[in-house]
């Protein structure tokens, strides 16, 4: 249990620094507006899907948690 908590609070401060990040419109102003993203507007209606940045997010994840698990 002690493992967990520990990862949580891991994973909190994580989350914050990246919150800092995007609030203050750090360099990251490109997510979200990647080749392949769709973003359709029309008249009264508007669909954004985010594919490429969420692949993209997915794969920073996936390695920073393989990276923690192989260094541990």
């Amino acid at each position: 249990m002690r493992q967990l908590g520990t990862t949580l609070i891991f994973a909190g401060i994580i989350l914050i620094l990246l919150g800092i990040i995007f609030n203050m419109g750090g360099g990251f102003s490109w997510i979200g507006r990647l080749p392949g993203d769709i973003k359709i507007t029309r008249p009264g209606f508007s669909l954004y899907l985010p594919i490429t940045t969420s692949i993209l997010i997915s794969v920073i994840i996936s390695l920073v948690l393989y990276l923690i698990r192989y260094f541990r």
